[in-house]
């Protein structure tokens, strides 16, 4: 490392939510993070003891917090990113301990707080090479926080764009990491791209992803980097899915005044979660894939073309969430209805649906209603 430069690293997704030790850390990897002047990963589960779940849908995650202690420190990790679709999972209790965790371990948070205003604000930090701005927000998915309580700051185009607006007005370098996109998917919709773009305009020096739990590609936008999706860093859960065990970090270096950004792809092993930094032919395998993904983010026909494509897979998995048959509460009458391609749906229903959604005015007390009736 040059003695005037700074490194940064940056990771997608950590999950330990079992007994995990020191020892399934690939060497090279702790080396990695060791040498490194700041290192930022996802904290995307809470570190909390409390067992009072929200009403949401999908899975809830809870970190182990023994195992979570000690990988973060073995990392020498310095920064979470809270701003992701589980912060809340465990309510505000959940949000509150896990805060609590990071103070206690002296990691510093962005993204998360016991509010709103407390979720939104910037993370400043002084480097060797100028002040750093970290914004961080997610996509609105059970986690946001409110005026009045605790949770992730969401994703809203004016409000992110005013934050990155004000952190480009008090930092020499804007870094801008935001929690969304469609999971098992390796490229971003037309709309992320739109939104992101729109992001990089306002005074980002680099904008990067995850959630989707695989890697995805970049472009660089009016000179500003974009990476899509990290994908998982180390997510102690099993999946069927090959792409959940490979990740990428990515080392920012600030070299008089410029950044520059080099890829590490990172693998997990299926049994034992084991990490390390791939090397090889391996490693080469990765760098083709997200080549590859460039290509089809770089050209709008082959972007848009891949969505429909993507859209059509999944169409009548969406199809059956707005049908009635998702209201029902037995899984065996919602199965059997499933199986016999009962959807009691029609086109002025869905198009009614439609209407909810893309009218803003409709759209915005379709929210209040939804909120209102959920808190009954």
């Amino acid at each position: 490392m040059d003695k005037n430069s700074s490194s940064i690293l940056v990771a997608g997704d950590l999950v330990i939510n079992q007994e995990y030790d020191v020892s399934k850390l690939d060497k090279k990897l702790v080396s990695l993070f060791q040498k490194s002047d700041l290192n930022i990963v996802n904290l995307e589960a809470p570190v909390t003891a409390s067992n009072s779940k929200i009403l949401k849908t999908g899975p809830y995650l809870k970190a182990h917090e023994e195992s979570t202690k000690k990988i973060l420190k073995a990392l020498n990790v310095d920064i979470v990113t809270l701003a992701n679709n589980h912060v809340l999972d465990y309510d505000e209790k959940g949000v509150d301990d896990t805060l609590d965790f990071c103070r206690k371990n002296k990691i510093k948070t962005v993204g998360a707080g016991m509010n709103l205003e407390e979720a939104a604000k910037t993370l400043y930090v002084d480097t060797k090479e100028g002040k750093i701005a970290l914004v961080n927000f997610a996509e609105n998915e059970w986690a946001s926080a409110t005026d009045k309580t605790a949770g992730a700051n969401p994703m809203d185009v004016i409000d992110n764009a005013k934050q990155i607006q004000n952190a480009r007005e008090q930092a020499d370098y804007v870094i801008v990491i935001i929690h969304g996109g469609h999971e098992y998917y390796n490229l971003p919709s037309p709309r992320m791209q739109k939104q992101y773009r729109f992001y990089a305009e306002q005074g980002a020096d680099i904008i990067i992803g995850h959630h989707t739990h695989c890697i995805s590609g970049k472009e660089v936008y009016k000179g500003v980097p974009i990476y899509y999706s990290l994908g998982n860093f180390l997510f102690t859960n099993p999946s069927s899915f090959e792409d959940w065990y490979i990740g990428i970090v990515l080392e920012l270096t600030i070299i008089n005044g410029k950044l520059e950004v080099q890829l590490h792809p990172v693998k997990q092993t299926k049994e034992y979660f084991q990490i390390s930094l791939l090397e090889g032919e391996e490693k080469q395998n990765v760098y083709n894939r997200i080549f590859k993904f460039d290509t089809v983010i770089e050209d709008s026909i082959k972007l848009n073309n891949e969505w429909k494509a993507y859209v059509d897979s999944k169409y009548r998995q969406y199809l059956n969430y707005w049908s009635p048959i998702s209201f029902v509460n037995n899984l065996l009458l919602k199965s059997v209805l499933i199986k016999l391609g009962v959807s009691l749906i029609n086109k002025k229903g869905i198009a009614l649906k439609l209407n909810m959604l893309r009218c803003e005015a409709h759209k915005d007390m379709s929210k209040e209603f939804t909120l209102k009736y959920l808190k009954k």
